[in-house]
């Protein structure tokens, strides 16, 4: 019953009507949840995670879910995506199989396994579909609490479409900022600390977020008494409760097998979330897992035998047939015919998603046992080779796996043979054929991905004055603003003070405190706060104080923001940009590079590294005209020094993913990145009085990194490589090296060793002296060239120890 029908009063047949649909939906979705297990104990499917025992309460939030909201939940909510309209039976057993085909699991292609769900907020080509025409749900992830900071950015997306005037094609992403972002969680995972930072950030924040916590007293095996303190979120979160006097939540207690309570507690919640912009807190309780976490177990060997019984007596299906029952609108046979139908539907759905999974196969199957009955007739090898092709003919329910690995394994017996040549274009076909299934999408594929946008140059006019470089960083925000009412940046001081360095200085004066707004110590939300935002239209900026306070927010980054392209296939996308500043400054906390672990990490995700305040302001510009997310690390030594103002602020673009040559030379190339550059042309300079010629390669960007390999281009020249960088050890300087030796095959012109300078292994010390023991000195640079030159002619420059 939605709201409006309420207010009609609409007749008993139309509310019969609706409920019998309601208790239809949710004896499918309990069918398929019961079947999809069978499938994965049977071996068709791999692992399964179902959401029986959370169907009704599913069915009461579907009500009060509108076009233009956004779910942002977990593994369990099959049903609510089959009441919006969102997923189908065939779907589900699609994702089940993990086929890997977006018209048959749209959710995810196969790449993730079942019980993930998304829509699709993108048309093929990567344009933005019209998002308040469509119920939303964002793509799940499996870290539990995983789904919570992005939740936050989602709500607070209405409050920006709501209060900001003037932002671009506003329409296809709010009406007026009445969009909810619905959020559902396990009991269990409300223990993560990612859960209690959204739920402070939302309340403080007043976005219209609505919270649904299903509680089934477990965390897979543990019971809540281990779990939350009390055993009740919503006991323990009284202190969040609004009043008169006072911000907060409202927080509304259910029972989970009680569909008209459940009707009208998800009502109550819309309706303030959506017209006062206040989140809402509803803790689900008494509800029941009847096939327990996962096909990984049962929960019979944790739940006692009062437990289970109480589970058979208050599951919610049971509850919500008894209650049909009760006040007359079905008898038991009938609900027995509605039963029986479901059980056949989905029966069926799940045979023509099997047929669709297999049949493609069985094609390509019988296709390369014809090809390699034909290479066996006429090898000397038949006799090794026709037990392989007996092999995969026998196999009835064969997978792409057992095709590639049986043809690569016969290839390698026709060396030499004339068929040699016809089995290895079978295999390169197939594979580039087949390979795009698992590995596209990554980056963005639309034409708005970030290498395709050429550099813009900064200009300068003949009175162009050196300014401290933060300013320009400034101007040229005030240009992006002007620019773009959709962009927004929020972080740790980036408001009132203009940010630690100045690089906001006037700006939330000028733009305003949504636009331009300080946020609480909390990176992982910060980062939610941006992924959310970019899922709905707006051009969000995050900023990280510190380099080092990323580690803060390293798993929202690498598990949901650096995935969201692959996950979905491309139908749903984050433009998100992440600030930073980091390299040296003073200190364990303060001055560290990690680069390593973050470009392994958050592969999905553009990494750039600008040396000057003005290649930083030009990775700005270039994003904004992109469709995909990146991280900027501004060098926090860099502020203060002198750079020219350019004349066309918020238009010079840096190229991304193109290294700039710095410095020409002809005995060695070195390649650096940020600050490191500095102290490099500085040793250059002093080299040169010893009569070496260092020629310097900027990378800029780490990730996409040297796309039009000029590195080895340099190398073919010079004969020789060193990288510098200030990570530790094997870091950025190991995939840099891999990159340019490997990639570029630059070893092929190399007469020395190519070697590293990095920082020493631990953290840097604080202070002058502990940089200078800690990380790259020009001092350290000097001797290394040096040393590397001596190696290669000793006589022309002599050891120095």
């Amino acid at each position: 019953m939605t709201k409006t029908q309420s207010q009609k009063e609409i007749s008993f047949e139309d509310f019969k009507t609706e409920v019998l649909n309601d208790y239809k939906i949710a004896i499918t979705s309990r069918e398929c949840s019961l079947l999809g297990r069978r499938e994965v104990l049977t071996g068709k499917a791999k692992f399964g995670i179902f959401g029986d025992g959370k169907e009704v309460p599913q069915l009461a939030m579907a009500k009060a879910f509108k076009n233009g909201d956004f779910r942002s939940g977990y593994y369990r909510d099959q049903t609510f995506m089959m009441a919006i309209g969102a997923m189908n039976i065939q779907q589900f057993f699609a994702g089940l199989y993990g086929h890997a085909d977006l018209d048959h699991d749209p959710m995810s292609a196969g790449r993730q396994m079942g019980g993930h769900f998304a829509t699709h907020s993108l048309n093929e080509d990567g344009t933005w579909k019209n998002l308040t025409q469509q119920k939303n749900s964002s793509a799940d992830i499996s870290p539990t609490a995983g789904q919570m900071p992005r939740l936050l950015g989602l709500a607070q997306a209405s409050k920006i479409y709501r209060n900001v005037n003037g932002i671009n094609n506003k329409t296809n992403f709010s009406i007026n900022g009445n969009e909810i972002a619905w959020g559902t969680i396990g009991n269990a995972s409300t223990s993560e600390g990612l859960f209690f930072e959204t739920i402070n950030a939302a309340g403080v924040l007043q976005v219209p977020m609505v919270m649904s916590v299903w509680d089934d007293e477990y965390g897979i095996s543990v019971h809540a008494k281990y779990q939350t303190t009390k055993e009740n979120i919503s006991e323990i979160l009284k202190g969040f409760q609004r009043d008169d006097n006072n911000n907060g939540y409202e927080i509304i207690r259910v029972k989970g097998w009680d569909y008209p309570g459940l009707i009208e507690a998800y009502q109550k919640a819309a309706e303030i979330a959506r017209e006062e912009h206040v989140p809402v807190l509803i803790h689900v309780n008494e509800l029941t897992q009847p096939q327990g976490h996962s096909t990984s177990g049962s929960h019979e060997r944790y739940k006692d035998a009062d437990r289970l019984s109480w589970e058979t007596e208050f599951d919610c299906v049971r509850q919500m047939r008894l209650w049909m029952i009760a006040i007359n609108i079905a008898s038991a046979e009938e609900l027995d015919e509605i039963d029986a139908t479901a059980k056949k539907e989905v029966l069926e759905g799940k045979k023509l998603a099997w047929e669709a999974f297999i049949t493609p196969i069985k094609a390509e199957q019988t296709e390369i046992v014809a090809l390699l009955n034909d290479i066996a007739e006429s090898s000397p090898n038949k006799a090794f080779i026709t037990p392989l092709i007996s092999a995969l003919k026998d196999i009835k329910e064969p997978i792409r796996k057992d095709i590639l690995s049986t043809a690569r394994k016969i290839l390698r017996l026709i060396i030499g043979e004339s068929k040699h040549q016809l089995l290895s274009d079978w295999i390169v076909n197939y594979t580039e054929k087949i390979q795009p299934k698992f590995s596209s999408h990554l980056f963005s594929n639309s034409n708005q991905q970030v290498t395709s946008v050429n550099e813009v140059a900064a200009s300068y006019d003949e009175k162009a004055e050196e300014v401290d470089a933060r300013l320009i960083i400034r101007d040229n925000f005030d240009a992006i603003f002007s620019k773009y009412p959709e962009t927004l940046i929020f972080g740790e001081d980036s408001g009132t003070i203009g940010d630690v360095n100045q690089g906001l200085e006037g700006m939330q004066e000028k733009y305003g405190d949504l636009r331009v707004s300080d946020a609480g110590i909390r990176e992982a939300t910060i980062l939610g706060q941006g992924i959310g935002m970019a899922m709905r239209g707006l051009r969000p900026i995050a900023e990280i104080q510190y380099l080092d306070y990323l580690l803060y927010a390293i798993q929202i980054m690498s598990d949901d923001l650096a995935t969201l392209q692959y996950r979905t296939h491309g139908r749903q996308k984050a433009p998100l940009i992440i600030r930073t500043r980091g390299h040296r400054l003073e200190g364990i906390w303060h001055s560290g590079s990690p680069m390593g672990m973050i470009i392994n990490a958050i592969r999905g995700i553009h990494v750039l590294v600008p040396r000057n305040m003005t290649k930083a302001a030009g990775f700005y510009n270039t994003l904004l005209t992109t469709d995909e997310p990146a991280l900027v690390v501004e060098c926090l030594n860099g502020y203060r020094l002198k750079e020219k103002m350019p004349t066309n602020l918020g238009e010079f673009k840096t190229p991304i993913g193109v290294v700039e040559t710095i410095k020409e030379g002809s005995d060695i190339t070195v390649v650096s990145y940020g600050s490191t550059l500095r102290l490099i042309e500085q040793a250059a300079k002093e080299l040169q009085s010893v009569n070496i010629n260092v020629e310097i390669i900027d990378a800029q960007s780490l990730l996409p990194f040297d796309v039009n390999h000029d590195i080895v281009k340099s190398i073919s020249k010079t004969n020789r490589l060193l990288v510098i960088d200030e990570d530790v050890p094997g870091g950025a300087s190991a995939y840099i090296l891999q990159k340019i030796v490997d990639e570029q095959n630059a070893y092929r012109y190399l007469d020395s060793k190519p070697e590293t300078l990095t920082a020493k292994a631990h953290r840097p010390a604080y202070g002058t002296d502990g940089d200078y023991f800690s990380k790259p000195s020009i001092e350290d640079i000097f001797e290394k060239i040096y040393a590397i030159m001596h190696e290669s002619n000793p006589a022309k420059y002599p050891s120095l120890y």
